[in-house]
């Protein structure tokens, strides 16, 4: 018998958005959407229901987990880009957001500044996704944990080293680490330090800051990087490429990490840059049921903000 909480309109901006009550919910809710997945058994909660994807910026993972969980779930899907829409037309974000949310059930955007989301959020009235900011990527580290909690349990209490660019990933995990009650070490090169205050954190509790990256990686449960040069920053890649040249995720990086610890990237990865070849594709390395799970975390998301806590 399936039943649910109907709930006010919330929107999923940044990860610290939800409680860890409400982690602890959708990360069930993703084990159960997920076993259903893979046993070929139908489920279909957002029959007639409308999701537009908004993408000011190039995308795989998020467009096609997006849009193929919102079909399995018995939804449709609009997809809308700054060419083809008067979102590259200079219409004021806030007149799109009211016209759009007046036609849809559930808006994903990926885009540049938070600001940008945030504006049209304020003007929605149906839920927002933030399917990528300069800033955030709250939905690809709510795969990540999912990922994690699926391999090793809980991950209260846990050490996540992260190494390399304080980027939108890199927030998110600072995020979720004050949200979910564990640590990361973060190890940068000089200048690319986190910025705690554009991180959105509420205090230093939950993370260390390492110059060394081999110590970031000491002990660590989980050892996680990204590419060097993101996207919006190509015009620095060849200085990136020497400031970043020893923060290369190695076997010897890893060695330093638990035995037991997992691997993971948020793709695309660049093998020989960022982490070597026989870290992602080695024994460690998680990165394809990361990816896989955003498709599951997706789902779960967009179930939970549109129609509240489902238990079945």
């Amino acid at each position: 018998m399936l039943s649910f909480q109907i709930m006010t309109i919330r929107h999923y901006l940044q990860f610290n958005d939800l409680s860890c009550e409400d982690y602890a919910h959708l990360f069930g809710r993703m084990q159960r959407i997920k076993d259903k997945f893979k046993r070929y058994v139908a489920y279909q909660p957002l029959v007639d229901r409308t999701l537009a994807m908004v993408f000011e910026k190039a995308s795989t993972r998020t467009r096609v987990s997006f849009e193929a969980g919102m079909y399995q779930m018995g939804g449709s899907v609009i997809n809308l880009t700054t060419g083809d829409s008067q979102l590259g037309r200079a219409e004021p974000i806030e007149d799109t957001a009211r016209v759009i949310s007046r036609m849809v059930d559930l808006v994903m955007i990926r885009t540049f500044e938070q600001t940008r989301i945030e504006t049209f959020a304020a003007n929605s009235r149906v839920p927002v996704i933030n399917g990528l900011t300069n800033e955030y990527h709250p939905c690809q580290i709510l795969a990540d944990i999912f990922t994690y909690i699926e391999q090793r349990g809980s991950i209260e209490g846990a050490t996540v080293a992260w190494i390399g660019d304080s980027n939108n990933v890199c927030n998110t995990w600072l995020q979720a680490a004050e949200t979910l009650n564990f640590t990361v070490h973060v190890s940068t090169p000089p200048g690319y330090e986190v910025e705690p205050e554009r991180a959105g954190l509420v205090d230093a509790q939950h993370y260390r800051e390492f110059a060394n990256p081999m110590a970031a990686c000491r002990g660590a449960d989980l050892v996680t990087t990204d590419v060097w040069t993101s996207m919006g920053f190509e015009a620095e890649n060849e200085s990136r490429q020497k400031d970043f040249a020893a923060w290369r995720v190695s076997d010897r990086l890893m060695a330093a990490a638990k035995p037991t610890a997992l691997f993971m990237h948020c793709l695309p990865a660049h093998r020989g840059e960022e982490v070597d070849a026989s870290v992602i594709d080695g024994p460690q390395s998680v990165v394809w049921d990361e990816a896989e799970n955003r498709l599951h975390a997706q789902k779960a998301l967009m179930e939970f903000l549109v129609l509240g806590r489902i238990h079945d």
